[in-house]
Formats: C-alpha cells, structure tokens, sequence
C-alpha cells in the first residue's frame, strides 16, 4: 500500500516561510518526477514546482525564486521550502509522485498566508 504523508502547512503572514513535506511510503518502483501542486477555491489545480529523478528542478513563474523544491532519497521525501510567501500562494498543496506506472497524489495540506 502506497501512502503519501504530506505535512508542514498552516497560517502565516505574508512574507514568511514554510516547509511542506511529503513522505512516500510502500513505493517500490523509482520516482521519476515528484511534484507540487495547489489549488484555490474557484481556480484550477496548478504545477508549482517539479524535481526529477536527477534532481533537475523546475518552477512555475509565480513562484520562481521564492520557492525551492528538492528531495532526500533516503528519506522518499520531496520538500517544498516556500519562501517570501504571499496571500495569492494560499491554496491546499497537493504532493504528487510519478513512476513509470502509476501516479501518487497525497490528501494536500493547506496553506493560508495572511496579509
């Protein structure tokens, strides 16, 4: 059984930081890509950020240069360190691991910045 835990959501004030964790258990196969999505009420789900199995990472332009995706193997864990936060990046954010088979999604974690 795969479950992905996601964590480090909440309340902050524009400006700060956050670090959001997903924690891939019972994955046998090798990530190919891990991802982060979000969604706000009443827009759609969006990539924010994607790292691939080589550690090459990629970045929606909202959030280019404030958000830092990265992955510890070891762990089979994919972070996001989100930085300089802003109201317009609260959303629930949706981990999501990719391998030649099968797609992951985590239950998402909500991130609410305040101005």
């Amino acid at each position: 059984q795969v479950q992905l835990a996601e964590s480090g959501g909440g309340l902050i004030q524009a400006g700060g930081s956050l670090r959001l964790s997903c924690a891939a258990s019972g994955i046998t196969f090798m990530i190919n890509i891990g991802g982060w999505y979000r969604q706000a009420p009443g827009s759609q789900r969006e990539l924010v950020a994607q790292i691939s199995r080589g550690g090459r990472p990629s970045y929606a332009d909202s959030v280019k240069g404030r958000f830092t995706i990265s992955r510890d193997i070891a762990k089979n864990t994919v972070y996001l360190q989100m930085n300089s936060l802003k109201p317009e990046d609260t959303a629930v954010y949706y981990c999501n691991l990719q391998t030649d088979r099968y797609g992951y999604w985590g239950q998402g974690t909500q991130v609410t910045v305040s101005s």
